[in-house]
């Protein structure tokens, strides 16, 4: 196993209880060698959003959980965050939490000569250890098999222009 994975692995063991105990959910933590030191990324949430303060409680947390196991080894960088509005799908309980939510989804070989897919998240199943991913395309059903994502993202929907705005005519005069 490269030396990140294993390093990643130890850290998820390490915080995820911690960051549970804030009530909050670790979503994805990212471990990456860059070249005088290492780069620590985590990403939490909770149901409503997590907080500015709610980064900065875990962020101190992990980083004396780090500085004490010395994981990784040697100078590191630690950033702490929320997975913003294209939050990564990267467990099982994502894709079985956001079933209706718009998606993009990338393979790592292709389907039907295509190995990226922006959709509606239709059902995820887990049936005889095979778990696949159903997307509906364009009204095109396409079930992925989870072991062939590369990379899965909730795809964020912007408001359609003037949406939100008052008809004309409508509220005070000047």
């Amino acid at each position: 196993m490269p030396e990140t994975a294993t390093y990643r692995e130890r850290i998820i063991e390490l915080i995820e209880p911690a960051v549970e105990s804030e009530g909050l959910e670790l979503v994805e933590l990212e471990c990456l060698r860059m070249k005088t030191r290492w780069l620590v990324r985590i990403f939490i949430d909770r149901e409503g959003g997590a907080t500015l303060d709610d980064c900065t409680a875990v962020s101190h947390q992990a980083g004396d959980l780090l500085n004490v196991h010395d994981l990784p080894p040697g100078p590191y960088t630690l950033e702490v965050s929320t997975p913003g509005l294209d939050r990564p799908l990267t467990r099982d309980k994502d894709f079985e939490k956001y079933r209706g939510a718009r998606v993009r989804i990338r393979t790592r070989e292709p389907i039907e000569g295509s190995r990226n897919f922006l959709g509606t998240f239709v059902e995820y199943t887990t049936e005889g250890g095979r778990r696949t991913v159903t997307v509906d395309v364009d009204g095109r059903i396409v079930p992925i098999d989870r072991e062939n994502i590369q990379k899965a993202n909730l795809e964020y929907e912007r408001p359609a222009a003037g949406a939100g705005k008052k008809a004309p005519g409508k509220g005070k005069k000047p």
